[in-house]
């Protein structure tokens, strides 16, 4: 089953530059960890200071290890620190 992760992020104004920065330096080795199929961000179009990450994992389980390494943890706390507002984040899987 192919779990599909969504992460809505407010962030600072001033600090959009600096989420997508870190967001693109970290992307090519996100889709790379083993059991990611696929990922992408999205920018709201009514509030340009929220951001979403659409990720696709070939299991929960993969996308469990993926949260447990320390490069996510690295990323995580460079990105929460910016935050100015608590994010949203679920996984759903697809019906039909």
């Amino acid at each position: 089953m192919i779990i599909i992760r969504i992460v809505r992020m407010t962030f600072y104004p001033e600090k959009t530059s600096e989420f997508q920065r870190i967001f693109e330096q970290s992307e090519n080795v996100i889709r790379n960890m083993p059991g990611c199929l696929y990922l992408e961000l999205w920018r709201d179009v009514a509030d340009p200071n929220i951001f979403v990450t659409h990720s696709h994992w070939e299991s929960v389980e993969t996308l469990d290890d993926y949260r447990r390494t320390e490069f996510f943890g690295l990323v995580w706390k460079k990105t929460k620190a910016l935050f100015a507002d608590k994010p949203l984040a679920f996984s759903v899987e697809k019906v039909s």
